[in-house]
């Protein structure tokens, strides 16, 4: 009893010395979550790397636009359309490009994909102490352990020349699926008392299909339409611009200087947050609890009543959102979720899941009306859905279990993290990034402590 009353008087202190009042960020013009007044985001920096479109400026007023994607400047839809049309899968291209600025010809992503491949086997002894006897919950905790434990393996792990970034980028994006699989038949064993089986990377595989391997077996474990449609989704997370919240993260660490894998760490630390990475798992859950209350699933109004319902805090979490919809720069439309949409459908009609894929498209449609009608006439708001909100569906059609919906993500993010950060340390101008805070806690007087009350 004595603790609980000594920990509440302490979370009392604490609550009350952090409190600042909302006007205050007004009167010194804060730039809150370094959003500007508009909505837009505070300009803080330059990269040739990634370009996120989803409004463009006229005058002082801000047009929202469809959205585009780009790397490395070129539009997302024309690189997923080139490897589809050949038929082959597009991760190392993309990793590729993101990394040296254009595009491979054949030889050059030969001889890329060749370098990759043993490049994902993890040693004997790293897998067993640092995975299967440190057991753990989530596989992304897992994953921040085990980059740190790659640093006791690096001979050179604080050298931040080009050179040597290179060979850490292309170690640690090779690893990541191995990681990763690994992390997952550990926990699993562990907390669900299921069969652990820790299978070899295959040089000759896809990342895509080489983790399918991982996690459920031979090739025969899993269809092309499945491999395909994994890849498409580590392509179309493999980048975000330098605003994203965890490669922001990454540039933040390491403008410090600090090492390779204590940045990354602390990017999928960022990307761990619900706000971020863990999205595609919240609009499952919500679909989930629409399915078992809407008994008509085609029937428009049912759904939009429905929709209403979680916007007045009265169904799914209570929280008032509907999960999958809305983005900080996409307004009118996230190319990411336009081209993972129509693969999701050829995956649905394979998995016998069309039915399930209508009512998703169904909400997408009538989620921007009900959601105006919610704010009120005057409301000038567009809201679109984002990549998340087919992601966690294609993964659960695949038979990727929830437990690494949000690892996926790290693994196609990697390469983009640590992109960012070869860019940040080989700036002309580089500078450790220090934004400004201002205090407005006010002058306190030192007491003695035989004076304090």
């Amino acid at each position: 009893m004595e603790d609980n009353k000594f920990f509440s008087k302490l979370e009392a202190s604490v609550r009350e010395s952090c409190k600042i009042d909302n006007e205050l960020f007004e009167k010194f013009d804060v730039k809150r979550g370094l959003r500007n007044s508009d909505g837009t985001g505070v300009l803080v920096g330059l990269t040739n790397i990634g370009d996120v479109v989803g409004y463009k400026k006229e005058g002082d007023k801000v047009v929202a636009v469809p959205g585009r994607l780009l790397y490395r400047g070129i539009d997302i839809e024309d690189i997923t359309h080139g490897f589809q049309k050949d038929n082959r899968h597009g991760f190392d291209e993309t990793v590729y490009l993101l990394l040296t600025g254009h595009l491979p010809n054949k030889n050059e992503l030969d001889e890329f994909s060749a370098h990759m491949a043993p490049l994902r086997a993890l040693p004997d002894h790293f897998v067993k102490d640092m995975i299967l006897s440190m057991k753990g919950k989530d596989v992304l905790n897992m994953l921040a352990r085990s980059v740190l434990g790659l640093y006791t393996l690096d001979e050179n792990p604080d050298d931040i020349s080009l050179d040597n970034m290179i060979k850490q980028t292309l170690n640690l994006i090779a690893k990541f699926p191995s990681i990763v699989a690994y992390s997952y038949q550990a926990l699993k064993h562990a907390y669900q008392g299921k069969t652990l089986s820790i299978r070899h990377p295959q040089e000759k595989m896809s990342t895509a299909e080489n983790f399918l391997h991982l996690i459920r077996g031979d090739c025969a474990a899993y269809t092309k339409l499945e491999a395909d449609l994994l890849d498409l989704a580590l392509v179309l997370h493999a980048e975000h611009g330098g605003g994203n919240n965890s490669t922001f993260t990454m540039r933040v660490t390491s403008s410090s200087e600090t090492d390779i894998y204590s940045s990354v760490t602390s990017a999928i630390g960022s990307l761990k947050g619900p706000l971020h990475g863990g999205a595609n798992l919240k609009v499952l859950e919500m679909m989930e609890d629409m399915k078992r209350h809407v008994k008509n699933w085609s029937s428009e109004k049912d759904v939009e009543e429905y929709l209403l319902r979680i916007l007045n805090k009265k169904a799914n979490d209570f929280s008032g959102k509907i999960y999958g919809i809305g983005h900080a720069v996409y307004t009118i439309s996230d190319p990411r979720a336009t081209l993972l949409k129509v693969k999701a459908r050829e995956l649905a009609v394979e998995k016998g899941r069309l039915e399930e894929f209508e009512l998703y498209s169904l909400v997408e449609k009538l989620t921007p009306e009900v959601f105006r009608v919610f704010k009120g006439e005057k409301s000038t708001k567009v809201v679109c859905i984002n990549v998340d909100f087919y992601s966690g569906f294609v993964y659960s059609c695949i038979g990727i279990p929830k437990e690494l919906f949000t690892p996926l993500f790290a693994i196609a993010r990697v390469s983009g993290w640590c992109t960012h950060r070869i860019e940040e340390l080989t700036f002309s101008a580089k500078r450790i990034i220090r934004p400004a805070f201002k205090n407005v806690y006010g002058k306190h007087e030192y007491i003695p402590i035989n004076e304090r009350s």
